[in-house]
């Protein structure tokens, strides 16, 4: 509305709210109820039933495979990347005594805390909204909860921040932090629109983190990280990471090169490319 006056009229812009199976279906992992698209899938097909006209995701949410006749041409600004801890009783994860319970739904922050910190307890179907977790954590169901920074900023939820994870404690998920717009590929009018809003160093960095996911073909049963940023030199530096669910066996890689797309995305395949070829064909079966 900001940027296209005429949809800043009475009833130009109706907002839909839908809800998706992963919002809905809480009692079992999402691997189990059937990998991915679990908060998308709904979306997807109000769009392609034309009863939505764009589609607003999280992009830590998207399939590496797009649905036939949609484009996801823009991304907004990213925000913060980094993983929040939570606790009422501890100041950070060292803190925390061993045998301690964290709740995570995540493989990845699952795999990361424990092949650092072993003897802590982690506690694996922890889901639901943000306020459902907060309210877990003080009844005392778990001690300690790591969530998206993000969302906690966008949902003005920062004041339950117990401290910030650094990027070297706890790689992101490949995409976290960064909104995607999705519309038809045949509607040209709403391609324009969303065009306006694209911040393209976000696009690329999200671009770059997804081939990395899509080499590894990862699904919610793998613990993969990846982040692709800018360094002081204006280059893209992609740091990746896989892990075994245990947290046993953790590999991980970086590259750098040119900020720019073919670079960034080959750059994310190659890494993809470097980490299963050290994994071998049994890592993620562990």
């Amino acid at each position: 509305m900001a940027s296209h006056p005429e949809l800043a009229e009475e009833g130009a812009i109706q907002i839909v709210i839908i809800k998706t199976t992963g919002d809905k279906i809480l009692s079992q992992p999402l691997a189990d109820i059937g990998g991915k698209g679990l908060f998308t899938k709904e979306i997807d097909e109000a769009l392609l039933n034309s009863e939505i006209d764009i589609a607003v995701h999280s992009m830590k949410d998207v399939p590496t495979y797009l649905p036939d006749k949609t484009i996801l041409p823009c991304n907004l600004p990213r925000e913060d990347v980094r993983d929040a801890f939570i606790s009422l009783s501890a100041t950070s994860l060292a803190d925390l005594p061993p045998g301690s319970v964290i709740g995570t739904a995540s493989l990845r922050r699952k795999s990361q805390i424990l092949h650092r910190y072993p003897s802590l307890n982690v506690q694996e179907n922890f889901r639901g909204n943000v306020q459902t977790r907060l309210r877990k954590l003080s009844d005392g169901v778990v001690q300690a909860t790591l969530l998206a920074l993000a969302g906690l900023k966008r949902l003005s939820m920062t004041e339950n921040v117990t401290s910030i994870l650094s990027i070297d404690d706890m790689l992101p998920a490949v995409a976290q932090g960064a909104i995607g717009i999705a519309c038809r590929s045949d509607d040209d009018k709403m391609a324009e629109y969303i065009a306006s809003l694209n911040h393209e160093e976000t696009r690329l960095a999200v671009v770059c983190e997804r081939a990395f996911l899509q080499t590894l073909d990862g699904s919610c049963r793998t613990p993969i990280a990846g982040y692709a940023s800018r360094n002081e030199d204006g280059n893209c530096l992609f740091r990746g990471l896989v892990a075994s669910p245990d947290g046993t066996r953790v590999l991980e890689t970086s590259r750098v090169g040119p900020y720019a797309v073919e670079d960034m995305i080959e750059m994310g395949k190659d890494a993809g490319k470097e980490l299963l070829s050290r994994a071998g064909p049994n890592f993620f079966s562990s």
